[in-house]
């Protein structure tokens, strides 16, 4: 019965490691502050998006959406909150209820991973973004699924000459 409770325990444990505590937000959404994205732009950024399996197997988000999404105020917020210090969460751990302005999906652009998780978006304007998608593998009809949301974030000027590039790891 001691080694059930302890399993019982350490499983718990591990599960509440994953999690992140989620503020109530404090920052409206600003159709002002994202505006930026909506102008045109010299500014390419290409990525990559993947997780390493624990078994070192590398998966890419083959397919998966890809959302470019200003840097507002309300958006480092809710990156915060929902990323807490890294920059990965688990699928297992994703919020129940997400409930978001709806004018804030009306601010970002998207694109689809290719079938090796490499992504670009053209004609960016100069400004701070986040860059995030899913990497998520295992029976869709399981339980839970393995993987989860990964971001990172990048800067444009709009004095670059090269694609800026950036890496959705996790890591």
């Amino acid at each position: 019965m001691r080694i059930g409770l302890f399993a019982a325990a350490a499983l718990a444990a591990a599960i509440m490691a994953g999690c992140v505590e989620r503020k109530p937000a404090t920052a409206a959404f600003s159709t002002e502050e994202a505006a930026f994205i909506k102008q045109s732009g010299n500014g390419v950024i290409v990525g990559h998006a993947f997780r390493t399996r624990p078994s070192g197997t590398v998966v890419n988000a083959a397919g998966q959406v890809v959302r470019l999404i200003p840097a507002t105020a309300f958006a480092r917020e809710r990156f915060a909150n929902f990323y807490g210090k890294g920059k990965y969460v688990p699928h297992r751990a994703y919020p129940a209820d997400d409930a978001v302005d709806p004018a804030y999906s009306e601010y970002t652009r998207t694109t689809k991973a290719e079938a090796n998780g490499r992504f670009s978006f053209d004609k960016v304007a100069p400004g701070s973004y986040f860059v995030t998608t899913q990497v998520i593998w295992g029976d869709e009809d399981a339980f839970s699924r393995e993987g989860g949301s990964v971001y990172d974030s990048v800067t444009l000027t709009g004095k670059e000459t090269e694609p800026v590039q950036v890496i959705l790891s996790g890591n």
